[in-house]
């Protein structure tokens, strides 16, 4: 009985403190916000003020709010691609491919920045819109972007979701023969090999990625994918373990653990 009333205060005395706790958490995330909105309300032109008050909400998975703080901002300021361009990325998060590509469009329009043909370039072909063939385009005839392997990466990406997987290949090569380094690349041409059931080719690239650079956590996500499609389940362990090693947070390698039995 001692025990229990013990027990029970210690939990009642840590509920307190984590009440307390969350309590000034929240405090603090309102005094954050409610300076943020102070600041941007006395400088309401200000693209900073606009970009950490947006941003704080998106990190909050408050889109509509951070969304909202961004069209405020356009509604004073239409022709500033920099604000379409943020309500582009925020729409992303949000899973808003409509109002991305509606966004990223206009922010084109108004100024062709390559880093914005590339953003539009990259949605347009994850949504198969050929118009990812002439963003790449536009991209390799304008020299001055230096934006080669982007445009062959959107070239490749364009072919992938189209299922066009064999003619996607050569464009993820070319990426990576321009720079070794260039992952999405490596990561890509691994899951084109890997949808072709090339699961050994799929395996030997990603190798060379993660070799590169040992921080990539999707790279050894889906090295575990192939060596699980080869029956070197022990490997695919290693290979789930380190992605979640180099992300704690990586939900699917975590699964895929649990599913192999790895608790």
């Amino acid at each position: 009985m001692k025990y229990f009333v013990w027990v029970s205060f210690v939990w009642g005395l840590c509920a307190c403190n984590n009440e307390r706790i969350q309590n000034k958490k929240e405090s603090t995330i309102t005094s954050e916000e409610q300076s943020l909105k102070t600041a941007l309300q006395l400088n309401p032109d200000s693209f900073l003020l606009v970009q950490n008050l947006s941003v704080f909400y998106a990190n909050k998975e408050n889109y509509d709010a951070s969304l909202k703080t961004v069209n405020d901002a356009i509604k004073r300021d239409s022709a500033n691609p920099y604000l379409w361009d943020l309500y582009a990325m925020i729409a992303i998060q949000k899973a808003d491919t409509v109002g991305a590509l509606s966004a990223l469009e206009k922010a084109v329009q108004l100024f062709p920045d390559p880093q914005y043909i590339i953003s539009l370039g990259s949605l347009y072909a994850q949504t198969k819109n050929p118009l990812a063939l002439e963003m790449a385009d536009a991209l390799l005839i304008g020299s001055k972007a230096k934006a080669e392997k982007e445009a062959y990466f959107i070239k490749g990406l364009y072919y992938s979701f189209n299922n066009e997987k064999e003619k996607a290949i050569p464009f993820f090569d070319k990426c990576i023969a321009l720079n070794y380094t260039f992952m999405n690349a490596y990561m890509e041409k691994g899951l084109a090999l890997y949808d072709l059931k090339k699961y050994q080719q799929a395996a030997d690239i990603l190798e060379k990625a993660v070799t590169i650079q040992n921080n990539f956590s999707q790279g050894y996500y889906y090295l575990g994918q192939c060596y699980e499609k080869l029956n070197r389940t022990n490997e695919a362990i290693d290979a789930y373990n380190t992605a979640i090693i180099r992300d704690p947070e990586y939900v699917e390698a975590a699964e895929a653990l649990n599913r192999l039995g790895v608790k």
